[in-house]
Order: C-alpha cells, then sequence, then structure tokens
C-alpha cells in the first residue's frame, strides 16, 4: 500500500502531464450550466429534450470497464454518474483522463442525459476538464474517519463523508433563521453591538483577555450578546431589538458548554413576563416545527413536548423541599454544610450565591421540562428587578428543559441606584478572587440615569440546538475549538 508521501508525488507528476498537455489543474472559472440537483430533479426533460449541458463535482468514486469510465460526482447538491466512452471523447483525452485523474479530484463533464441498460440516470459525455486536481485522496465513504478528535479536526471530510453532519449544518442555518424571521415579524429591529469590551457585563463568566495594540488596553471578548448595549438602545429610544452572534467564556468545556458559541438575545421596553413568557414558548415551538418539523423530543434520557403545557417552578420551594432551607434568608454556613453533606467539592471561601446554585444545579437535573422556574434570589442575578411582591427575589424567568438551564428571561433592573449598589457587591465579589463575578461598569448606571424604560429581555445559546438535534454542544458545531496538535 502506498504512503500518503507517495500519493501526493504521484499525483503532483499528474499535474505536470496536464500542463503539458496544454490544461490545468486549477483554473479558475468553471463551464457548470447548473447544479447537480437541478439536473436530476428534471432529469425527465432533460432526457426528452437531449439538451447539453454541463455539471461539476467531486469524483467520490471512480470505475473503468475497458474504453468506459464511470465517475460519481457531487457539487453539494446531489450525486450522479457521468459516463465517459472512448469512442464518444477521443483516445487523446480519454487517455489523458486516465493518466491524470483519481478519485477525490474535480471535474466537470459537458453531455447529455442518459440511462443505463441498468435504469440508472446519468450524463453521458462529450468532454471532460479538470476543475482542481487533490493531492490527498478522500477516505473510502464506507469507512470514513471513526476517531472523535479526527473527526473534528478534519471537519471537512467529516461533512463529506457523513450526510448526517451535513444536514445538521443546514438545520443550523434553519435555526437562527428561524429565530431571526420570528423577531422580524414582531418589529424587532436586528443589531450589531461589540464583541472586544473593556469592560464584561450581561454574565457571570470569566472572560477571554486580550491587548489592544491601538489603545494599549486590555479588553475582553465578550461574555453575552450585547445585553448592556442593547438596553442602552431602549434608552435611546430603540425599543425592541435582537442580536445573534458570537459570545466567548474562558470556562470549562462538557457535554452542554463550549467556550465560544452562537447566542440570542431580545429587549422590549415597555413589555414584562406577562406578555414576554407567552411569546417565548412561542418563539421555541415555532423554531422547533420549522427547523426539525415536531415538537417532541427525546433528550438526555428525557421525553420533552414543547407543544404541552409547560411546568411552573419555585426556586425557593424546590431548594426547602430538597435541602430544608429557604434560600431567600438562608445563612452560608447552612449552605456549605449542605455542600459538604452532598459531597460537592467547594472552594475555601465559597460565597452564598455559588454554593446555592452548586445545589440547585443536582435538582435541575431531575426536572425534564419544558418548565418555567421562577422566585430567584437577588444575590443570584445583579441585573434583574426585584420582585414586586418579594425583594428578597428578582423577576427572573428560566427555561427548564431535560435537566439543563437553556434559556433565561428578565424582567430587566432599570433602577440605576439600586443596580450601582448591586454592581458594588460584585465588585466586592471580583477583589475576594471571583474572576466570575461581574465588573462595576459604572458607564452603563450612567446611561441608566438618564432614564431607561420598563424592559423584558431574554437570551438563549446554540445549547438549545444542540438539545433539539440530539447531539452534544461539540458535535452540532461546524468547526469546534481543538487543541493544537502536539500540545503546543
Amino acid at each position: 500500500m502506498s504512503t500518503l508521501e507517495e500519493i501526493r508525488e504521484e499525483r503532483i507528476k499528474k499535474i505536470n502531464i496536464l500542463k503539458e498537455a496544454g490544461y490545468e489543474a486549477y483554473p479558475a472559472e468553471s463551464n457548470r450550466s447548473l447544479e447537480n440537483g437541478v439536473f436530476f430533479g428534471s432529469f425527465k426533460n432533460y432526457l426528452e429534450s437531449q439538451e447539453e449541458v454541463v455539471l461539476a463535482g467531486r469524483i467520490m468514486s471512480l470505475r473503468i470497464q475497458g474504453g468506459i469510465v464511470f465517475a460519481d460526482l457531487f457539487d453539494g447538491t446531489a450525486r450522479f454518474q457521468a459516463i465517459l466512452r472512448r469512442d464518444d471523447i477521443g483516445d487523446k483525452m480519454f487517455d489523458l483522463f486516465l493518466n491524470t485523474v483519481d478519485s477525490s479530484d474535480f471535474i466537470e463533464v459537458r453531455g447529455k442525459a442518459f440511462v443505463t441498460k441498468r435504469g440508472v440516470n446519468s450524463l453521458l459525455g462529450s468532454e471532460w476538464r479538470m476543475l482542481a486536481k487533490s493531492l490527498r485522496p478522500v477516505p473510502d465513504e464506507w469507512f470514513g474517519l471513526k476517531d472523535e478528535d479526527e473527526r473534528y479536526r478534519k471537519r471537512y471530510i467529516d461533512i463529506l463523508l457523513n450526510r448526517e453532519v451535513s444536514e445538521l449544518i443546514k438545520k443550523r442555518s434553519f435555526f437562527w433563521n428561524s429565530m431571526r424571521g420570528f423577531m422580524l415579524k414582531r418589529g424587532f429591529v436586528e443589531v450589531e453591538t461589540p464583541v472586544l469590551e473593556t469592560m464584561t457585563g450581561g454574565a457571570e463568566a470569566r472572560p477571554f483577555i486580550t491587548h489592544h495594540n491601538a489603545l494599549d488596553a486590555e479588553v475582553y471578548l465578550r461574555i453575552s450578546v450585547g445585553e448592556l448595549w442593547q438596553k442602552k438602545l431602549a434608552v435611546a429610544g430603540i425599543p425592541k431589538t435582537f442580536e445573534i452572534g458570537r459570545i466567548f467564556r474562558n470556562e470549562g468545556m462538557s457535554h452542554e458548554h463550549a467556550n465560544d458559541y452562537t447566542s440570542f438575545e431580545f429587549y422590549e421596553a415597555y413589555s414584562d413576563a406577562r406578555t414576554g413568557i407567552p411569546m417565548i414558548k412561542e418563539l421555541y415551538q415555532t423554531v422547533a416545527k420549522e427547523t426539525f418539523g415536531k415538537l417532541e423530543f427525546e433528550i438526555n434520557g428525557f421525553r420533552v413536548n414543547l407543544g404541552q403545557e409547560w411546568d411552573n417552578y419555585d426556586f425557593n420551594e424546590l431548594m426547602n423541599k430538597e435541602y430544608g432551607f429557604n434560600p431567600r434568608d438562608v445563612k452560608v454556613e447552612t449552605v456549605v454544610a449542605q455542600l459538604k453533606k452532598q459531597k460537592i467539592d467547594i472552594e475555601k471561601n465559597i460565597d452564598i450565591g455559588r454554593g446555592v446554585d452548586l445545589l440547585w444545579k443536582r435538582i435541575r437535573k431531575t426536572i425534564g421540562g419544558p418548565a418555567v422556574l421562577t422566585g430567584i434570589p437577588v444575590y443570584l442575578e445583579p441585573l434583574a428587578k426585584k420582585n414586586a411582591q418579594d425583594n428578597r427575589v428578582v423577576d427572573r424567568f428560566q427555561i427548564l428543559l431535560a435537566g439543563s438551564e437553556v434559556g433565561k428571561a428578565f424582567n430587566e433592573l432599570n433602577d440605576p441606584v439600586d443596580q450601582r449598589e448591586r454592581f458594588m457587591v460584585q465588585e466586592k465579589l471580583r477583589e475576594a478572587g471571583d474572576e466570575e463575578a461581574q465588573m462595576a461598569d459604572l458607564e452603563y448606571v450612567e446611561a441608566m440615569e438618564y432614564g431607561m424604560p420598563p424592559i423584558f429581555g431574554f437570551g438563549v445559546s446554540e445549547r438549545l440546538f444542540s438539545f433539539l438535534a440530539g447531539k452534544s454542544i461539540r458535535e452540532a458545531q461546524i468547526f469546534p475549538l481543538m487543541k493544537k496538535r502536539g500540545g503546543g
């Protein structure tokens, strides 16, 4: 069996044979007249008219039987069989094909619709031309890439050989465009907010830090899709905005967590949960139906029906039932004792918010949903408005699916005095070493002081897509982040 280097050397020689014959191995233009999918979709018409067409694609398989070549070509829309006969194209071009063409090359074929004796719809060629000579053979599609690490590193090969992965990428597009269309129909304005920020905001997460040479300053890759920027737009008199974009969090990786991923957030002034939550439910149902054609899913061992009546849970009731304390008034010593009882690893100086959240996540794993969680204590959410009936909790609404959080909504805090006080609490946590605590963005507070209307906000990441697709978040991404080979 030839080594890869021997195969490359042999194929480079074939490039020289093409050049000596007066042909390019990588011409700039293609003469393709229509896509393969269009040709086969109207094959009967082309067969009757015998109109000459030019089709193109990558050679996925190649068979030679005497004076006949059978090549299966794929252009991303469909595969077709091209037939080249020595008697039709002449000895020179037939021999040139034999001497220079391999599986994985891109070629174009001019010809007419033809049905073989076995009934295979084909293109009977009168001419062929090289479009791009491959130096490496694509693995046999019956075997492909089996190692997960290799599949992610050579995702382009995985996509080429695995129709399921190819369809998944198309569904990603349907998913986000369905969400975009849903918002545009309701009068929301799509915006783009900064990815590089001098101060992170909108979430509790460890950011990526880089140096901005022109400003000679440390800047951060954003950890939310422009939450504070979109709220500033509400101050500016643009009441309904949304953004779909990448966010970056320098944290752990898992089945559900990635470091850079696509997320969606919208903000609507003069709105609250009474109208916002029903709209979110409709959004989930619309996107699921348009992307996957169904509302019922099997996710992480749970059967989830987005079309059913959604459950409602109170955070404090669930925590009290499971652990015997009320999170609204609990002392940190009680939380630490419960963490130790549950054998949950904790940091030496863990704060009450982090401890309660760790305990909550154990409960969350048992909830299939779809459900809306309310009653979140103030210390867990620095940007949400306090509940009018109980100012120990905020108006945060967590969407729960299959044991995980898959979306978060808020009656947003618009009191600048309250916001400043909460930022100061977060700043003390940062000073104590909590890298995930929120930074005190006093410029945002300044904007609030000019007057901010009541706002309802919502955000969901591509975790929702991966859940509905039944894939890990890495598998559901097109090109997941990989460690550099060799560990460098």
